[in-house]
């Protein structure tokens, strides 16, 4: 009599695996777009990661709910090794007031605002005051591209979840403040996707074969900021003090 409970209990599982979708659904009270769409629109304060290999529960600013969860492991080849021993050979390009790149700006202690359309999605970072327009209607990425600190996005639905590819990066920037290096082969596949109306995750993965062996991934978990929240104005020049050490007080 054991067997057919067996068999039903076999069904019942193979059911639920055919139908991935049902956990790439978002919570009810998730606001959504005119096509039915989640609607990540707000002001979002993030884990603070300076370093992407390990957990934290610290937001960057005063809001709560932020999580990180590093890497199982992460595999250097032999040059991205060399290039994370040879901490003497670095260069932070921020210290200059150029760009944090795009995704140790998403560890820093400075929060996102992200305004959304059915055919866009603009994630606007308070750090640097840069911001960074991903077309969501199924435009193609290019053919060639020029590499840039930023990179191209591409985004498209998977059921409610937002996946956002990216590539096509200068090696000038690093994937965190700790310096874990990348070269131009780094592609970066987002996919955001809301928990509930006040919160998101953003699952990373991240692919470079010139400096990692094979292809890892974090997640963070994102808090709504408070209602009324603005983006404050961020001037590197102001009080770059590098820039005075090196050309002089009055250097601009």
């Amino acid at each position: 009599m054991a067997r057919p409970l067996k068999l039903a209990v076999l069904s019942v599982a193979v059911f639920l695996i055919g139908f991935p979708a049902v956990a790439q659904l978002a919570d009810d009270s998730t606001p959504r777009l005119p096509n039915g769409k989640p609607d990540f629109s707000g002001v979002w304060d993030h884990p603070r990661t300076n370093d992407l290999t390990r957990a934290t529960n610290e937001c960057g600013s005063i809001t709560k709910g932020c999580k990180h969860v590093p890497p199982a492991s992460i595999s250097f080849t032999p040059l991205g090794l060399s290039k994370w021993n040879d901490k003497a050979s670095h260069v932070d390009w921020t210290a200059r007031c150029l760009p944090w790149g795009y995704t140790r700006a998403w560890g820093t202690e400075y929060p996102v605002e992200i305004v959304q359309t059915p055919q866009r999605l603009a994630i606007m970072f308070e750090s640097n005051n840069v911001y960074k327009v991903i077309p969501t209607d199924g435009t193609s990425m290019p053919a060639s591209i020029e590499p840039s600190w930023w990179g191209v996005s591409r985004g498209h639905w998977e059921d409610d979840t937002m996946v956002v590819e990216t590539k096509g990066f200068n090696a000038m920037t690093y994937l965190d403040t700790a310096e874990h290096a990348h070269g131009e082969q780094l592609q970066v596949v987002e996919r955001f996707h809301m928990i509930d109306k006040n919160h998101m995750t953003r699952e990373v993965t991240v692919t470079d074969p010139e400096y990692y062996e094979k292809s890892f991934q974090y997640t963070g978990t994102l808090a709504r900021m408070k209602p009324g929240t603005e983006l404050m104005e961020y001037v590197c020049m102001e009080n770059n003090k590098w820039l005075e050490r090196h050309l002089g007080a009055g250097a601009h």
